[in-house]
């Protein structure tokens, strides 16, 4: 089994937002991702969808952009991004997804050799965004993370490997540790993948090795719309 990851598709298959008015990254870019899977993806491996999956403001309104992955091999695990405002409850989510799709939010799953687990994280609250309440969402998410660490834990019964999912990226644009990164490493999470970002971004948030977590930014127009191989 292996694990790939693709984030950040901005989903609008009824084409009332189309994404190439942000640059020609974007222009027939759901063909190219599309035709990446296909090649690389196989029925048993997983793909690791780190939110901002879809344009959709209600959850039924989001029901065309789910059937997109229908015809797409492999298990998908999607979690919450800062765009997803269809996203209601997690149970609501879950009924409302296809088949070998799961929704993570603040818990974990077993797959395989793999525990996923994941949560939205939230902006490192320092600079321009050093504000009250940046500090308080990001004090929220913070024990959000130690849910998802949690339900990971009880899952892990024979050392199995715990792949952490976040939207925001746990770190500043600097790369340096954070709460949450002190949490992943007492946890002993072995791989990170996250999204959130574009346009141009450190090359070391690409892919990075930090204290044994190997980290992954996959948001779409950072990757070249290809997916990215976690492991």
């Amino acid at each position: 089994m292996n694990v790939y990851s693709i984030s950040d598709l901005h989903l609008d298959i009824n084409n009332t937002k189309p994404m190439d008015i942000f640059g020609p990254v974007w222009h027939n870019y759901l063909d190219k991702i599309v035709d990446s899977w296909n090649s690389l993806v196989q029925d048993d491996d997983v793909v690791i969808l780190a939110g901002d999956y879809s344009w959709a403001m209600k959850l039924d309104e989001v029901v065309p952009d789910f059937d997109f992955l229908k015809n797409l091999k492999g298990i998908k695990i999607l979690i919450r991004g800062n765009h997803d405002y269809w996203w209601s409850s997690v149970s609501r989510v879950r009924e409302k997804l296809p088949s070998n799709t799961y929704a993570l939010q603040n818990d974990a799953i077993k797959i395989g050799e793999y525990i996923f687990c994941g949560n939205r994280c939230w902006q490192i609250p320092e600079g321009k965004y050093d504000t009250e309440e940046n500090q308080k969402l990001y004090n929220r998410e913070l024990v959000r993370l130690e849910l998802s660490m949690k339900s990971a834990k009880k899952l892990q019964t024979n050392n199995e490997k715990i792949i952490y999912i976040t939207h925001y990226p746990p770190f500043n644009n600097k790369i340096e540790p954070s709460l949450y990164t002190k949490v992943l490493e007492e946890y002993g999470v072995s791989y990170v993948v996250f999204g959130h970002l574009h346009g141009y971004v450190n090359p070391k948030m690409l892919y990075n090795e930090i204290n044994g977590i190997k980290y992954f930014l996959t948001s779409c127009d950072a990757v070249k719309n290809r997916l990215v191989k976690i492991v």
